[in-house]
């Protein structure tokens, strides 16, 4: 009869355990479920602050040459030199500020630094990357992005829009790939290190800024690359080693 207990005892032991992990997998599918919807509507305003601009230029292309017919039609030709120079002058403010040649990266860029734009944050930037990198590109763009998207909301709590700014630069360092990005920031003490990492393991209390400190952290982990954080009053710096 013993047996027969422990037999049924081990059983029932079994259905909680099959049960449990059914009730966390679902409980996952929900959580990354929820967090790609919240992924996806944040790419869709980046990208439409992209495109935005670019079709509101073309709506104004009729418009544009019937200008520069007016203008040759009258023999005007400095007129329509003046004309055509402002026309470039504006495309080169819609055009990718980004054009590194990795197809992904220039993409995360430039809807980020565009909608940092939009937010009337000083911009400067320079990458040059290679053709080939060993950190995969959904592991880059979590990186950069997480990066971009809390040093926006950094600048967000500055007050004067004329102190809001971001420098990024991305290149090769010693063999490795080498991150930049500093920006503006309301904080007027210093930090420790210890400090960052203390909010990325409180990241359920910290919401977006403390899961992209995580979701950092454990792209740098799983490269065995580099990672420091750093702040002076009103600036905060992030430097990335990652290996090529």
């Amino acid at each position: 009869m013993s047996v027969i207990w422990l037999a049924a005892g081990a059983v029932g032991a079994l259905i909680v355990v099959f049960i449990f992990v059914r009730l966390f997998r679902h409980l996952l599918e929900r959580r990354t479920l929820a967090w790609q919807n919240r992924l996806l509507s944040r790419n869709v305003e980046e990208v439409r602050s992209i495109y935005a601009r670019m079709r509101g230029w073309r709506h104004d292309y009729h418009s544009h040459l019937q200008t520069l017919k007016a203008y040759l039609a009258e023999e005007k030709l400095t007129e329509a030199r003046e004309y055509l120079d402002r026309l470039e002058t504006d495309l080169d403010e819609i055009r990718p500020m980004v054009e590194s040649g990795n197809v992904n990266l220039d993409a995360i860029l430039n809807a980020k630094l565009t909608l940092a734009i939009s937010q009337d944050i000083q911009v400067k930037q320079r990458v040059e990357v290679p053709e080939k990198l060993t950190v995969s590109d959904i592991d880059l763009c979590v990186v950069i992005g997480n990066l971009l998207d809390n040093a926006m909301e950094a600048c967000g709590k500055v007050d004067n829009a004329a102190e809001r700014f971001i420098r990024l630069y991305i290149g090769v360092l010693k063999g490795q790939l080498y991150i930049s990005v500093m920006n503006a920031t309301a904080e007027t003490t210093r930090k420790p290190q210890e400090a960052y990492v203390k909010e990325a393991a409180a990241s359920e209390k910290k919401g977006n800024h403390g899961h992209g400190l995580k979701r950092i952290d454990r792209v740098i982990l799983k490269y065995g690359g580099y990672l420091n954080r750093k702040n002076e009053p009103g600036v905060f710096a992030t430097e990335v080693l990652l290996p090529l």
